[in-house]
């Protein structure tokens, strides 16, 4: 698990506000879901047999000896949300999520085991318009960030049920011929989840797969119209992507669209975003059959990204307008007043006041980074405030005079 230090949290803040901006821009809606789900849930979503069932999941009995997981990831939860509150049956939906999920892996540099995602989920629209539409949420994201030209496009369609089925069966031939070449995690997917043997990185492994059947020889001619004209739209938006046809989903419900968004400046942990459509999810969850398609990516490595490539605002990095003290005693309340009549004042500066004590004011004010500093002081009776800035040397001004500087101030930016 991961702390988030206050050094680093202004980034992530700046993170979310970018995406809830975007998000708006195509008018979703946030869902918030819970972090603890049934069990059941999960087995049957992503499959017993995937690893992170096997091998990841957070999972345990409560009181009732009811089996309750902490979510590995969203789309489960959201699917039962929306069953569960009528949202999905003759209803088109487009909601977004963020939060913690939970899984027991290796940790390694953006990657823990408490980690957190941000996700898309549109559901009741089958056709390939909201397949693009959900990739150029993410394109525009990438644009907001700086990061469009970190990053590349990975396109594939998987098909209909029949026609991965199908290819399911030409691999597993295929691989069965090679299984002393595969390694070992591999032979036992061959049996339980063959389409996942695809996305090995183990060399011998990716050797026998240079002549392997490709899934795209396979497709039905509704998957590949569907594919066909989302590369149009992609085409005529300017949206620039590579088809892989080695890109899977190794779960049962996804079908046609999948992609994601890769990077090579984070060493290993290259993909950033994922998504696909998942069709088959709200049926094989207890709904009616419903087109879905959505994506998921790691708040994590995106702050990583961020901060490697100094993406990050300048004014992140100095969260302190302005520092207040007193430098004689018995003025600390007119310092707690001034604060708050200038926070009246400008709402958005970011103010903050010296307490317990008057030693080392002029250094503690320089530690902070503030890009203002006032002390107040009194002669004759009289409280006047000592200003300066970056830019100009120290002035006296009274009180009135501070403050109408800072409503001028306000006022100018």
């Amino acid at each position: 698990m991961n702390d988030i230090l206050p050094d680093q949290s202004p980034t992530w803040r700046y993170l979310e506000a970018t995406v809830e901006k975007v998000v708006g821009q195509y008018a979703y809606s946030e869902i918030r879901l819970p972090i603890v789900e049934k069990t059941e849930l999960f087995k049957r979503s992503i499959g017993e047999v995937t690893d992170i069932v096997e091998k990841e999941m957070y999972t345990f009995d409560d009181r009732n000896n009811d089996s309750l997981t902490l979510r590995p990831e969203g789309t489960a939860g959201c699917v039962r949300a929306g069953e569960e509150h009528g949202l999905l049956f003759n209803q088109t939906q487009r909601l977004w999520y963020k939060g913690p999920m939970f899984r027991y892996e290796k940790p390694q540099k953006g990657r823990y085991r408490q980690f957190h995602q941000i996700g898309i989920e549109t559901f009741g629209m089958a056709s390939a318009d909201i397949d693009a539409e959900v990739i150029m949420v993410s394109a525009r994201l990438w644009k907001e960030l700086g990061l469009l030209d970190s990053v590349r496009l990975q396109l594939n369609s998987l098909g209909s049920n029949e026609a991965r089925a199908n290819y399911r069966d030409a691999l597993v031939s295929y691989l069965d011929i090679h299984f002393d070449k595969l390694d070992e995690d591999s032979q036992r997917r061959l049996s339980s989840n063959p389409l996942r043997v695809l996305d090995s990185k183990d060399e011998s492994t990716q050797r026998v797969l240079e002549n392997a059947p490709v899934l795209s020889e396979y497709l039905d001619e509704e998957s590949a119209t569907h594919f066909s004209e989302l590369r149009d739209i992609l085409d005529r938006a300017g949206i620039a992507y590579e088809i892989n046809p080695r890109l899977v989903r190794g779960l049962d419900y996804y079908c046609k669209t999948v992609f994601e968004w890769v990077t090579d400046k984070l060493g290993a942990q290259g993909t950033v975003c994922a998504g696909g459509r998942y069709d088959g999810l709200v049926k094989q969850l207890g709904g009616r059959p419903t087109p879905a398609v959505g994506f998921a990516m790691g708040i994590e490595r995106l702050v990583l990204m961020l901060e490697t490539l100094d993406l990050v605002p300048a004014e992140l990095k100095c969260s302190l307008d302005l520092y207040l003290a007193a430098e004689q005693k018995g003025l600390q309340p007119n310092v707690l007043l001034l604060a708050e009549n200038i926070r009246q004042i400008d709402p958005e500066l970011r103010v903050m006041t010296h307490c317990s004590g008057l030693k080392n004011i002029n250094n503690k004010a320089r530690q902070t980074g503030a890009g203002q500093i006032a002390l107040l002081n009194e002669q004759e009776g009289r409280i006047s405030v000592a200003y300066w800035n970056q830019d100009n040397p120290r002035i006296d001004m009274s009180e009135q005079e501070f403050l109408a500087l800072i409503e001028s101030n306000m006022s100018s930016s």
